[in-house]
């Protein structure tokens, strides 16, 4: 991981204190959903590889001004190579491993990757890595495990993910090893199949304002 790489996960990671985790269904969404989650105060944008529509949505949302759009669940060489094209800006997995490390490398594609235990952040910060994704978050132990993780490991920060709702949120970012948190809940299904943008919007904002609780 190159000390570029680090600085552009920390500049993402700071932009809010939330990144939503987008599933998306259809792309014809892809749009105006970025366009009310960056007007809502969420700029760095994550949609997960789970979907037929999800790199035709990243191809939309990278063309939403103000938005900086990630792809996540990224697995593999293909996938990383696949999100590059599609014009991800960054990568999300919910794990690590050598291949999909060094794929991210040799495509220049930052990459927050997945670690659960010490011994997987361990293995990260050896491979130069000094931001990671906890996950999945909540069932791992929420904010006691990385409290207790940021003891003997204070030179590695977080984005925890999974699990987390508005409420948690809170808890997480008191954490000083904590930049920010990944979310689903300021985009819910009902909302994106009914095409309320404004109720996305707002809910956007209040996770926005989580940064200054």
């Amino acid at each position: 991981m190159t000390s570029a790489a680090n600085r552009r996960l920390r500049e993402l990671c700071a932009r809010a204190p939330v990144i939503p985790v987008l599933v998306i269904e259809d792309a014809r969404q892809a749009a105006p959903l970025a366009e009310a989650l960056v007007a809502g105060g969420l700029p760095v944008l994550e949609v997960t590889l789970r979907t037929a529509a999800a790199l035709d949505a990243i191809r939309a949302m990278a063309q939403v001004p103000g938005a900086e759009v990630g792809a996540g669940t990224v697995l593999d060489a293909r996938d990383v190579a696949a999100a590059r094209q599609a014009g991800a800006r960054f990568a999300v997995s919910p794990g690590a491993t050598p291949a999909l490390l060094d794929a991210a490398e040799a495509e220049g594609l930052p990459l927050l990757p997945g670690a659960a235990t010490a011994s997987e952040a361990m293995a990260l910060l050896a491979r130069g890595f000094e931001v990671a994704k906890f996950f999945p978050a909540a069932p791992l132990g929420g904010p006691q495990a990385l409290a207790a993780l940021g003891g003997p490991l204070p030179q590695l920060a977080w984005c925890p993910t999974g699990g987390i709702g508005a409420a948690t949120a809170p808890d997480y970012l008191l954490l000083p090893n904590v930049l920010c948190v990944g979310g689903s809940w300021v985009a819910p299904k009902d909302r994106l199949a009914a095409g309320d943008w404004a109720a996305v919007e707002a809910l956007a904002r209040e996770a926005a304002a989580l940064g200054n609780a």
